[in-house]
């Protein structure tokens, strides 16, 4: 399958989207829904929505890979907000009903200073060699993550920089039916965005691992394509959602020729999400860690050494993989 498109900032919906006076199933304490109507948003239209290659939007918090200290690292996502004086400034903006683009920021001044190792997310605005920040008041960036880093523990352990690999959940390459967690090779990861998901991260929609041994894996962005999809009909799609098991799914991503992407959330539906049985957890899945070389390298509590005592076992589900620690 050819590299899909990166997360890079937030995706816009294929429907024009209205607010709706009742409390969100989505945010605790928001009190309005954002839903959609029945119209494809002019985005969609203008990216070729139609000829876009549809894949399933994973749950989980977005990564990227790059290099840092000269060779491939993941790094988290980690938007730079404004201050307490700029946030006032910019929500009494906003209630006035004005176009959130046309409000005056001062980069220098009005945001949380970053880290030092911060870097702006790709395709974001520029202005004086100023990132711009986005309808809500943010800029996207990222955050190398470092082996000992406490804030993005659950990250460090998807990856081992000594030998360059990350632990990634796919397709098997000759079985799509068939999920496959391996070592894959930093280096074959550069530029891409993905999802890390498992026990400790967005409540754990999955059911990946246990509090006593938690379970994260990366996901590459597109990695798992939709097929069999109705028309891009508001009903179809509702129905679509609803009635099968495909579509048992946080919701879906196109990517479209142009490099866009488009989305479309359960709760653009009026879905609830999460919900007890998803589609991803209706597949087998195999491990393939294939890590003879580095085996007795590794600490005995890491992941990667926890799943090469399993290699080659299958299991009915993911959330089936228990570790015999």
């Amino acid at each position: 399958m050819k590299r899909l498109g990166s997360v890079q900032r937030k995706m816009p919906c294929v429907f024009v989207t209205e607010v709706k006076e009742e409390p969100s199933a989505k945010r605790e304490h928001q009190p309005f829904k954002v839903l959609a109507t029945e119209t494809i948003s002019h985005k969609a239209l203008d990216a070729d929505i139609y000829s876009a290659i549809p894949t399933e939007k994973v749950d989980g918090t977005c990564c990227y890979v790059t290099t840092y200290k000269d060779q491939p690292y993941l790094w988290a996502r980690l938007d730079r907000k404004p201050n307490k004086q700029a946030e006032k400034r910019f929500k009494n903006f906003l209630h006035s009903k004005e176009n959130p683009k046309e409000f005056f920021w001062n980069v220098e001044e009005d945001f949380k200073p970053a880290p030092e190792c911060w870097i702006p997310a790709k395709e974001i605005e520029q202005i004086n060699g100023n990132p711009v920040p986005d309808e809500n008041g943010h800029i996207p960036g990222w955050v190398p993550v470092e082996k000992n880093n406490k804030q993005y523990c659950w990250h460090s352990s998807v990856v081992n920089y000594e030998f360059e690999i990350a632990l990634v959940l796919k397709h098997h390459p000759d079985d799509s039916g068939l999920l496959e967690i391996s070592a894959v090779p930093l280096s074959d990861l550069l530029e891409q965005t993905l999802e890390l998901i498992g026990t400790n991260i967005n409540g754990n929609p999955y059911g990946l691992g246990s509090k006593k041994h938690p379970l994260h894996l990366l996901i590459p962005h597109g990695a798992f394509q939709v097929r069999n999809l109705p028309s891009l009909k508001h009903n179809d799609l509702l129905s679509w959602f609803e009635g099968c098991k495909e579509g048992k799914i946080e919701g879906i991503v196109w990517h479209c020729s142009d490099g866009c992407l488009i989305k479309v959330h359960r709760h653009h539906l009026g879905l609830c999400w999460p919900i007890p049985d998803t589609y991803m957890n209706s597949k087998p899945v195999i491990i393939n860690m294939n890590l003879n070389k580095c085996d007795s390298t590794f600490d005995i509590r890491c992941l990667f050494n926890h799943f090469s005592k399993i290699d080659n076992q299958k299991f009915a589900r993911l959330k089936d993989i228990i570790f015999d620690v």
